[in-house]
């Protein structure tokens, strides 16, 4: 069954003379109308300007196609001040997230998957640290999280409003991030919204690595890892100089993230 495009044509998306898509979920996109896919084709088409969060796109081991194109890069803007320094006392890594997604894609004989294909990897990581880890998850029965020793929330109560989601992730010690199979493996250099959140509040962000060296500084306030043990490493040596790390997520977020920047560069490309 195709998927559902979420390029919606309605009738007032015709007023504007000039229209953006924002590619929000790099390489699974592209992949999509790669293999031809109607409704996605014809919706990504009635936009002047196509923009991504994929930042590797045409890089040697980016095997993405840049169907649709040309793809112009973008990032995920945070207003700042709805996004203060968080003060309280955090005991948790948490994660917001989706365990599976509405579809897996192939492309040259190659399936890339959802973050149910990545996170078995990572699921007794609470087992081998003293690290207290939290969740806020959909779509997957949280006993196979618990007996794995994580905690568990419902993601869908975290997330109903703007000030609960707020409220999680500034209650948070720091991100712990699987991202979905095929970001990790098409290597796009995809980095979440949400993970933007987290440093703009002062909290680092610990996230698998999707290629995210070649744009962002990492190793302070942001740190990737490959496997297992590269993920408790991290862990000890966020925990070992969380200060420094603090500090280095809120300026991470201000000088790459900030709506000041990413919103004026943006409007100059669509307009363009």
């Amino acid at each position: 069954m195709p998927a559902v495009p979420f390029w919606t044509c309605r009738e007032e998306y015709a007023g504007p003379r000039r229209r953006a898509f924002i590619d929000v979920d790099p390489g699974f996109t592209q992949i999509t109308l790669a293999n031809s896919d109607r409704g996605w084709i014809e919706g990504v088409a009635k936009a002047e300007r196509r923009f991504t969060f994929g930042q590797r796109f045409g890089a040697p081991d980016c095997p993405i196609p840049l169907t649709g194109g040309p793809w112009l890069k973008t990032v995920p803007p945070v207003f700042l001040p709805e996004w203060p320094l968080a003060v309280s006392e955090a005991s948790h890594f948490t994660s917001i997230m989706r365990w599976q997604g509405f579809r897996e894609v192939i492309h040259n004989g190659i399936a890339y998957g959802q973050r149910d294909k990545e996170f078995p990897r990572f699921l007794d990581l609470p087992k081998a640290t003293s690290q207290k880890f939290c969740i806020a998850q959909m779509g997957i029965k949280p006993e196979l999280l618990v007996s794995h020793g994580w905690e568990v929330v419902h993601g869908e109560e975290v997330t109903r409003t703007t000030a609960g989601y707020r409220e999680f992730i500034q209650n948070s010690r720091a991100e712990f991030s699987v991202p979905k199979n095929g970001y990790v493996k098409m290597r796009g250099g995809w980095f979440s919204d949400r993970s933007v959140c987290y440093l703009a509040s002062g909290r680092p962000v610990l996230v698998e690595d999707t290629g995210l060296h070649d744009w962002l500084p990492v190793g302070q306030g942001l740190l990737t890892f490959t496997g297992m043990a590269s993920a408790l490493a991290d862990v000890e040596q966020l925990n070992a100089h969380y200060a420094a790390h603090r500090e280095a997520a809120r300026k991470l977020a201000e000088q790459f993230f900030a709506t000041s920047k990413v919103l004026p560069e943006f409007l100059d490309a669509a307009m363009s």
